[in-house]
């Protein structure tokens, strides 16, 4: 009995550290129509398939207490039917379809759905900014508005943000939790991501896919606000903020971690890293810094087994 009790309190204690986990959960308080609809799947899912499990669980309990061993079945005759049943057979085989299509087809239409821009600001055209992934960094371009960020964004309410994803180097991925899913980054080619904000605040975002030792500082924060606010940002990177030149975005290019910096045009100038012409450009330049930084380690190392010969 004493073991049961506290059985029963470890399974209440773990039950409670679930739920209360779950109200901390960004995906499942989502901020945009993007992450509505994934939660809305999620959702669904869930509920579905707790469905199935308590059914099995039910029946699983059902034939344990009704072919349960007790006192004088031993002595019946046990006759089982081993020919097989056809209608038995055409139940567990539609069963398992119809649970698939259930499943499926509101997730086959969702994935389509989240390849447009949400239906909400149909009335707007999407802002376009494109999302460089850099080891390990982000930068931001906005060619509309011809500037560029660098680890950190603004974007306006109520209206469609058409990411354009590409990578300098190694693949990363682009996830903003409170907006909506993630999508791959990669060189040579372009990804597209539609994500909205319907609430203005400050927002996560990271790389969600491991790429070195600096993945975990590969983070950026959003600013999400009205379009005025935005447009008066827009206008003050543009009256203030230095130009970008194209030695300064190289060294950039470099494995590291930066912080947060602004500029009144784009590296689009002179490279687009989504374009397959253009993806020699960045590994080059992250080759010839990796390549450099090994001169210099092997240097460091050589001095130090100098000084230690001659001590």
């Amino acid at each position: 009995m004493k073991y049961k009790k506290i059985t029963l309190l470890m399974a209440m204690g773990i039950l409670g550290l679930i739920l209360s986990g779950c109200s901390d959960l960004t995906v499942l308080n989502p901020k945009g129509p993007v992450g509505q609809s994934q939660k809305d799947l999620i959702m669904y899912s869930l509920w579905f398939m707790l469905g199935i499990v308590v059914v099995v669980f039910g029946l699983f309990g059902y034939m344990i207490f009704k072919y349960r061993d007790r006192p004088g079945r031993g002595d019946q005759d046990y006759d089982p039917e081993l020919h097989g049943n056809i209608k038995v057979e055409i139940l567990w085989t539609a069963i398992p379809l119809i649970i698939v299509t259930l499943l499926s087809i509101p997730t086959v239409e969702t994935l389509f759905d989240l390849e447009k821009p949400p239906e909400s600001s149909n009335d707007k055209e999407p802002l376009v900014i494109h999302a460089t992934s850099a080891d390990w960094k982000w930068f931001f371009s906005y060619p509309e508005q011809d500037i560029e960020t660098v680890n950190y964004l603004h974007i306006p309410t109520d209206r469609a943000i058409e990411f354009r994803l590409s990578s300098a180097d190694s693949m990363a991925a682009l996830w903003i939790p409170a907006l909506g899913g993630q999508k791959y980054n990669m060189a040579g080619m372009e990804t597209v991501l539609y994500l909205q904000a319907d609430e203005e605040g400050v927002y996560d975002g990271r790389n969600s896919n491991y790429n070195g030792e600096g993945f975990s500082l590969q983070t950026f924060k959003v600013y999400a606000e009205s379009e005025e606010d935005f447009n008066q940002w827009v206008s003050q990177i543009q009256n203030e903020k230095p130009k970008l030149t194209q030695e300064q975005y190289d060294e950039l290019l470099e494995p590291g971690i930066i912080g947060k910096m602004a500029f009144s045009n784009t590296h689009l100038e002179w490279v687009d890293h989504g374009k397959m012409m253009d993806s020699d450009y960045a590994v080059k330049q992250h080759f010839d810094a990796y390549n450099q930084h090994l001169h210099i380690k092997s240097l460091n190392v050589e001095e130090e087994e100098g000084d230690d010969n001659e001590s």
